[in-house]
């Protein structure tokens, strides 16, 4: 007899005792598996810093570029995560729907991988546009030619991650995650410095490993799905090239902005790169192994937007304004939670935490170490605005509601964050440390006018007819 594909949530959480139990269990394999894919741009971080400081810079200015194509197509796929929630909502067994959400997620990275790729290709006159270090842009050109093309390949095992999270059956993508983990130190070892007989490719062969790795994913992923008997019966892959366009416009509608926002809150570290850029290489690198932490801990509180985002749907599908309430509620408690417990551990030891990226003990390091070392005090105060905001935007997603968060991104992100950052740095000559400053300063605004919009959201009309 086939099992019910039921989700958990077909059994509404009574309490927010209930619900802590029901978010958490969603939450820890989606955080842990962002976790995952962090430490793969961490071991790149690792590895490549091995090689120096410019090298370190160079793929640092490229990831970032790259990252920024990488993260709007995450937010387009993502827009698919509310529809199945409330289709689960409404119909707990509603295969024919899900499926067709997922297969139009396909077809959306498909039609944005083209002109992404396109673009990468140019990436050194794009860095020369922006003023980068003619150096720096021909290195990281190299780099970013080899790692564009995992930019399809994680976007599609994306897409089935957030078929197993609606269906809150996330265990599979941490599985596929650890393995992914394991295979990018393999891969980037061998290939960056020429180990198990294979040439050494330097930041080249970061690039390379990261293709393997996204490829080695992704093809788990589809033999979990075809294995697995609580999945096989919704035939994800079976006839993709039927179009649903009502479909795919509703997952553009609510994606587009998720997209953009995303895409902005990337563009304004990748900005924050560029304004290193014009500072110093040791700037560049300092704010790179920064970054790397701050984004660490950030995939905790993503995590748990992801989760809020599937447990406020499921209210939002049912029509229900009390399991909506305290589904954002418990999320938001979760995340800003964790973030306040990190800041403590960044302010208490962050000579410790730079030394992880950078050999602290090499004179030719000193000024990366210290400036690396001031950054992450900064990152420190600003950890619980991060996590409040990338939370609340979650919450708000599951209630379909993405437009306005994305103008609160527009202003909170370049008004404020790049505006004042840019300020501080060039005109009262605060340097990477007035960089970081505006970026804490927009990430704390914006959270405020999430949280705010959040609470009014029965006024505002964004719960649903009848809840």
């Amino acid at each position: 007899m086939q099992p019910s594909l039921a989700s958990p949530a077909a059994v509404p959480a009574k309490g927010f005792a209930a619900e802590f139990r029901a978010t958490l269990a969603l939450a820890w394999p989606l955080v842990l598996t962002n976790l995952t894919m962090s430490f793969i741009g961490a071991t790149d971080v690792l590895m490549v810093g091995r090689l120096g400081a410019t090298e370190l810079a160079a793929v640092s200015i490229g990831f970032n570029l790259a990252m920024l194509f990488a993260i709007f197509g995450m937010g387009l796929v993502m827009g698919a995560s509310p529809l199945m929630a409330s289709e689960i909502g409404r119909r707990a067994n509603s295969v024919r729907d899900i499926r067709r959400t997922c297969r139009q997620a396909l077809w959306l990275v498909a039609c944005l991988s083209v002109p992404t790729l396109a673009i990468l290709w140019h990436t050194e006159a794009i860095l020369l546009l922006l003023g980068q270090n003619p150096r720096l842009a021909e290195m990281a050109q190299a780099y970013v030619r080899a790692y564009m093309w995992s930019i399809p390949l994680f976007l599609a095992t994306l897409a089935f991650r957030n078929f197993l999270a609606a269906l809150e059956r996330p265990m599979w993508s941490l599985i596929v995650g650890v393995v992914g983990v394991l295979g990018n130190i393999i891969f980037n070892y061998s290939l960056i410095f020429g180990k198990f007989g294979m040439p050494a490719l330097g930041i080249v062969g970061a690039g390379v490993g990261s293709v393997l790795t996204n490829a080695l994913m992704l093809i788990l992923m589809i033999l979990v799905l075809y294995r697995d008997r609580q999945f096989r019966r919704y035939h994800l892959l079976g006839r993709w090239w039927r179009s649903d366009w009502p479909r795919f416009v509703e997952m553009t509608r609510i994606g587009t902005p998720i997209a953009v926002s995303l895409a902005f809150e990337a563009g304004v570290f990748s900005a924050a790169v560029m304004l290193m850029g014009w500072i110093s290489t040791a700037a560049v690198a300092a704010h790179a192994v920064a970054l790397q932490l701050a984004a660490l801990t950030f995939m905790v509180p993503m995590g748990v937007g992801q989760a809020a985002t599937v447990r406020v749907g499921i209210g939002y599908g049912r029509r229900d304004a009390g399991h909506i309430h305290r589904a954002g509620w418990t999320s938001f408690i979760l995340g800003t939670g964790f973030m306040a417990v990190m800041a403590l551990i960044m302010l208490s030891i962050p000579e410790t935490l730079a030394g992880l990226f950078i050999d602290r003990s090499d004179p030719a390091n000193a000024e990366v170490a210290r400036l690396a070392v001031s950054f992450l005090i900064i990152a420190a105060l600003f950890q619980v605005g991060d996590g409040a905001q990338v939370v609340a935007q979650g919450m708000l997603r599951g209630l379909h509601d993405t437009f306005i968060p994305m103008l609160f991104a527009l202003f909170g992100y370049w008004v404020i964050g790049i505006g004042v950052g840019a300020w501080l740095a060039f005109e009262l000559g605060w340097g990477g440390v007035g960089i970081w400053t505006g970026l804490a300063t927009g990430l704390s605004i914006v959270a405020v006018l999430m949280i705010i919009r959040w609470m009014r959201r029965e006024p505002l009309g964004l719960l649903p007819d009848g809840a």
